[in-house]
């Protein structure tokens, strides 16, 4: 059963199904009876949770507050932002009745027709519109700017072609509105979350990002300017991985947000919005993870230290659990999550299998030789090295490991992206390239036309506008025409 678990398929033959059986192997999340939709199970929610709780934290440092808005939106309000509507309407599911009853046929329940809304309402897609609604009875004063909210929630967008946490019907996510006087404060905001976001990415994740600025093609629906964050996988495509959107005043005027300023002149107010979603999941277990399971950085494994005891009798178990359990207690009081699996329904090599295609960062394994010799075997699992090493100052052993294997994940990606990301001046060596899995930065005339032909003949699209990098002026690869900066193509997911 053991070799079962770690039967996978190998990355480099199939990078899809390997990750497909990860989520499952793993215990992540799995299919459900909805269509599009995943349960995301104990042990996948646990990451979330991790995620959401030091997200929180971060938001909560930079002066916002949480709050709940309705999942249903009045159909009408859809309507009032034209851009807006425009970019979801085709991923819009609309409630149209609220009542069921029994068929009088007797084949079960059927909908109501007396029961119809008077207007339909739209299951949130993402919450703009009804946020503003709210706002305009929020907002009076340039007293009460700025305003800045965030919201924890589940949205449902239709989708076609789903897989789990990448893409799904229904997601979690967190989603900041806020609003602001001044043009300037409001793009200040965008960025000081894109900032936020790519720290939690790199420091927590142990994910590199790009950051940039999408183009007007692929801007959120609404917005003045998108800024992203935008993460290599293993496979070398592209993973949008944190959004962050200047609205300018797009919003206020089409539900009349309005203010007095200091002139006690009114003014329609400045807006930003900002999100992640459980899509992070798929980030987390595409950028670390290899042919043998899950690979968690510590600062997000559920579990960071798990200690199996080896034993053949009680009193060896006995033995053990009264060497290990000051153990337990003392990382625990550094705030570690720590799991003494002493459990008897599985045998120890099934365990060691099962913790490491869940990706736990140290396993320290006792035995009664251990106990004899006061040593324990740890392994790591990023590099699944084991040694035997002295129990005396074990504790101050762990938190090493565990710091290091947390930034030598991040040096490794870093290094992967590096690696992949290459300069090309002409299209014949970009549509070879792409190919390859890689990150292009290339010039680009800035057009639509171009940009909608380079992703219909190479499905490589442009992922950002990089805000650091090479400003340096050229042409562009395919029409010649002059470009004022290289932008960055990739594949994506």
């Amino acid at each position: 059963m053991a070799k079962e678990l770690k039967n996978f398929t190998k990355r480099s033959d199939n990078y899809s199904q390997w990750y497909n059986e990860l989520v499952a192997k793993a215990d992540l999340a799995e299919q459900s009876a909805v269509r599009g939709c995943m349960v995301i199970k104990p042990y996948g929610y646990a990451i979330w949770e991790k995620m959401q709780r030091q997200l929180d934290d971060m938001f909560k440092a930079t002066g916002h507050q949480n709050a709940y808005f309705p999942l249903l939106i009045p159909k009408s309000f859809l309507s009032r932002e034209a851009d807006h509507v425009e970019g979801f309407a085709k991923e819009c599911a609309v409630v149209t009745h609220y009542r069921l009853k029994n068929d009088p046929e007797g084949n079960g329940v059927v909908v109501d027709p007396a029961a119809k809304l008077e207007e339909e309402l739209i299951i949130r897609p993402t919450s703009e519109t009804i946020i503003w609604n709210t706002f305009k009875n929020w907002i009076h004063s340039y007293r009460d700017l700025p305003l800045l909210v965030n919201q924890w929630a589940n949205v449902f967008r239709w989708e076609m072609r789903t897989r789990m946490f990448l893409r799904t019907a229904e997601f979690l996510w967190q989603e900041g509105h806020t609003a602001h006087a001044t043009r300037e404060e409001a793009e200040a905001e965008a960025r000081r979350m894109l900032d936020v976001y790519a720290d939690f990415a790199e420091n927590f994740m142990a994910i590199p990002v790009v950051k940039g600025v999408k183009t007007e093609t692929e801007r959120f629906a609404g917005a003045l300017d998108t800024y992203t964050i935008e993460a290599m996988m293993q496979d070398g495509k592209a993973l949008q991985s944190g959004t962050s959107h200047f609205l300018g005043q797009n919003f206020a005027k089409a539900f009349d947000v309005t203010f007095m300023n200091k002139e006690n002149k009114p003014e329609y107010v400045w807006a930003s919005s900002w999100g992640v979603s459980t899509r992070l999941m798929g980030a987390l277990i595409m950028t670390h993870s290899d042919d043998n399971g899950l690979v968690l950085p510590p600062k997000l494994a559920p579990i960071q230290v798990v200690i199996v005891p080896i034993y053949k009798n009680e009193d060896d178990l006995k033995a053990i659990s009264a060497k290990v359990e000051p153990l337990v207690a003392a990382l625990r009081a550094k705030g570690l999550s720590v799991k003494y699996d002493d459990a008897d329904n599985r045998r120890p090599g099934f365990k060691f299998a099962d913790y490491e295609v869940k990706g736990v960062p140290v396993r320290l394994a006792i035995g009664a030789k251990d106990l004899a010799n006061g040593t324990v075997e740890l392994m790591r699992r990023d590099t699944l090295e084991k040694e035997t090493l002295p129990f005396e100052g074990i504790e101050e052993h762990i938190v090493k490991e565990l710091d290091d294997m947390q930034a030598s994940l991040l040096e490794k990606a870093r290094k992967r992206r590096e690696e992949r990301t290459i300069t090309v001046d002409t299209y014949d060596e970009f549509k070879k390239r792409i190919e390859e899995g890689v990150f292009i930065l290339a010039h680009w005339d800035g057009t639509p036309e171009t940009e909608a032909l380079i992703k219909e003949e190479t499905k490589a699209t442009i992922r950002c506008i990089p805000m650091d990098g090479d400003t340096t002026p050229g042409v562009c690869m395919v029409t010649g025409k002059p470009s004022k900066r290289r932008v960055l193509f990739a594949r994506s997911y």
